[in-house]
């Protein structure tokens, strides 16, 4: 079940840290961030979320990071800016999605928009 959405006022969840796994561990479809050998179904609970909380950061920043990017790539002062056709087909998006993206990306860097660690341009 989804968390609710936090709130501009609200302070950004801190999550655990990821940490890089070996690659030769990494290999091995079974592991994972090391949580198969966690016993304790409490430490397995406590691990898990601090992780699902992680990887929710991580993915709203990206997406931030993706609409700045957005942003500039079709900025109109650019001379090989890109339509939002072209930035859709770069980022594997539909167009209107590319076009609410530049716009967001717009908002965030021109400050109108504070970070919300949550992003949901749709």
């Amino acid at each position: 079940m989804a968390e609710p959405t936090p709130r501009r006022n609200e302070p950004r969840l801190r999550p655990a840290p990821l940490l890089f796994e070996p690659t030769q561990v990494a290999d091995d479809p079974e592991h994972f961030f090391d949580l198969e050998s966690i016993d304790d179904p409490r430490a397995l609970l406590t691990r898990a979320t601090e992780l699902t909380h992680a990887f929710r950061a991580a993915t709203d920043r990206a997406v931030e990071f993706q609409a700045i990017a957005a942003a500039q790539l079709a900025d109109p002062r650019r001379f090989d800016r890109l339509t939002p056709a072209d930035i859709a087909e770069r980022a594997e998006w539909t167009e209107d999605y590319a076009k609410r993206m530049v716009e967001f990306g717009r908002d965030l860097l021109s400050g109108a928009v504070e970070g919300t660690g949550h992003v949901d341009p749709v």
